[in-house]
């Protein structure tokens, strides 16, 4: 294809608007000369004289005519296109369905106060948050999903992301446990038996290295998937599960009958973040939903 100038576009636009190469050049901010040299380009690349002299004033010849309308639509998408993107968005106007995916023990905990904020704020977004099976990058490399929730480093090199809070592992026991008879020591709690959390089914978690420094080891007798199947078994054995401390403060009926304490044991703290691709790191109303998103998740519980 033959290289095209798409300021000729906007000229002719201006030049049928006008009528008047003076008052083409003003709107253009050029010379009349500089105009006059515009029209006669127009009038090679089209074949047609497009605007001829009717006494002191130019008229359209009936080619130019049938343009000018198409010629005005096509300066203004062309405008639209490679101008600046639009930064400001309505909410209440929005109509969008969001993918997120996150596990299901954030789902649990955070998707009820998300959705009643966004339905509240754009009554025409939907959201459908998707399950998280493992952390490859491919749906969102792949346009699957909008953001991911999870911890920091976990998705590819390139993707944005955003820190949403700061977490850390707790155990968690029936309030009549046992264990709580006395001080919570690291011996006490590796004699226990415990549950642990895993979609890969690991019998050892972040608790285990500080354990396995002091010469123990606890006892994971049963594996679930998420944290949220941890509590329910807590709750209803003697298993001790370990989980991060916002399931335990934004549990609802997740924690009920069930106590928390401190770990006797340091274990690495927790970075949940928001990641998306950076494709969608300019669109207004991505950009909109991220900052709703990390306003609604770094509330106190």
């Amino acid at each position: 294809m033959a290289p095209i100038d798409l300021n000729l576009l906007t000229a002719l636009d201006a030049l049928l608007a006008e009528r008047s190469v003076t008052g083409a050049a003003r709107r253009m901010g050029l010379s009349v000369s500089a105009m006059s040299r515009t029209l006669t380009r127009l009038r090679t690349a089209t074949g047609d004289p497009l605007l001829v002299q009717a006494g002191r004033s130019l008229v359209p010849t009936p080619y130019a005519e049938t343009l000018a309308e198409r010629v005005h639509a096509v300066a203004q998408e062309a405008r639209a296109v490679l101008g600046p993107a639009s930064q400001a968005i309505d909410p209440l106007s929005l109509e969008r369905t969001f993918t997120i995916r996150a596990n299901e023990g954030f789902v649990a905990l955070f998707a009820p106060a998300i959705i009643t904020a966004i339905q509240q704020a754009a009554p025409h977004v939907r959201l459908r948050f998707a399950p998280k099976p493992d952390k490859a990058a491919t749906p969102l490399r792949d346009g699957m999903i909008d953001l991911e929730i999870g911890t920091a480093g976990a998705s590819a090199p390139e993707m944005r992301t955003q820190l949403l809070f700061r977490d850390r592992f707790v155990g968690v026991a029936r309030r009549d446990h046992p264990l709580f008879a006395g001080p919570v020591t690291a011996e006490r709690y590796a004699a226990c038996a415990h549950v642990a959390a895993s979609r890969r089914g690991a019998w050892t978690g972040p608790v285990d290295e500080g354990l396995h420094a002091l010469g123990l080891r606890r006892r994971v007798i049963a594996i679930v998937p998420g944290f949220l199947d941890a509590l329910a078994i807590a709750r209803q054995s003697d298993l001790i599960a370990l989980v991060p401390r916002s399931c335990c403060h934004r549990g609802g009926v997740a924690t009920e009958g069930l106590q928390s304490f401190d770990l006797p044991v340091p274990t690495p703290e927790l970075a949940i973040c928001v990641m998306w691709h950076p494709r969608l790191d300019a669109d207004p109303a991505h950009r909109w939903l991220r900052q709703k998103l990390m306003a609604l998740c770094r509330m106190p519980a």
